[in-house]
């Protein structure tokens, strides 16, 4: 039980990081170029991104459960600890904030200067294109997370229904307030995801590899802890020493736009 709520809170905050990006690529280009070939390029995008699911999803549930496990809990401690790595150092003041509406105003201007090319089908190749691959290379992380969750806890469908909430709650509230969602604090669920994704990494990789944990999926919570422990202590660290370091008047980088 204690696994299967942090993967639907897993797979939804991360998906909502990513959808948040995409709808970003999205609204600039769609309100500079117009929105038929931005919309038809968003679904082809995601199209794409089902097919992956639907491809990949039956084809793990083959894989011996612990052998799965293993795979699994390495390549998402790999994942977990890129996005852990940089929330930190966001936090700490040795990189950029990720700062949506910078961004937004950054790809506004792209859209406007970019040359408008197109055909029958699709009337502005650019906006298509720019679409696609901004849903695509944004959902790719979250397909993954979503198959590799799903098929180690034998519920892909639970997984894909986090996925599915998150991509509605960011898709209705971008239509609402036709602005990117600079309000949204996407640092700190990045920070919050890194730490889920790895735990979940060192709790399932320990379990391919034969650990037999104590209290069987409850120590997850344990686990989570120690993570959080040893995260929130390298901020502290690295804080004092960006502060320490810092020139003299300077306002470090935390108000520019990071990716």
């Amino acid at each position: 039980m204690t696994a299967t709520v942090f993967l639907v809170v897993s797979v939804f905050l991360a998906c909502v990081v990513e959808a948040v990006e995409a709808l970003t690529i999205v609204l600039a280009v769609g309100t500079t170029r117009g929105w038929r070939s931005t919309l038809q390029g968003m679904a082809a995008g995601l199209a794409l991104l089902a097919v992956i699911v639907a491809t990949l999803g039956p084809a793990l549930t083959v894989i011996p459960l612990q052998a799965l496990r293993l795979v699994v809990g390495a390549l998402l401690l790999i994942f977990g600890l890129g996005w852990l790595r940089k929330a930190i150092l966001r936090a700490s003041g040795f990189k950029a904030l990720h700062d949506e509406a910078a961004i937004y105003a950054r790809r506004i201007g792209e859209a406007r200067d970019a040359e408008r090319t197109g055909g029958r089908l699709v009337s502005d190749g650019y906006a298509f294109t720019l679409a696609f691959k901004g849903v695509l290379l944004e959902g790719l992380e979250v397909a993954f997370i979503v198959v590799t969750f799903g098929a180690n806890q034998g519920s892909i469908p639970l997984a894909v229904l986090g996925a599915v909430l998150a991509v509605m709650v960011v898709t209705v509230t971008g239509i609402l307030v036709r602005a990117p969602l600079a309000r949204v604090p996407e640092n700190t669920m990045k920070f919050a995801v890194g730490i889920m994704l790895t735990s979940f990494g060192i709790f399932w990789a320990a379990e391919g590899a034969g650990v037999a944990w104590p209290g069987g999926d409850v120590a997850l919570l344990g686990v989570l802890g120690y993570v959080v422990i040893i995260a929130v202590g390298a901020v502290g660290v690295l804080r004092s020493v960006h502060r320490r370091y810092e020139p003299a008047g300077s306002t470090g980088s935390r108000s520019v736009a990071g990716d």
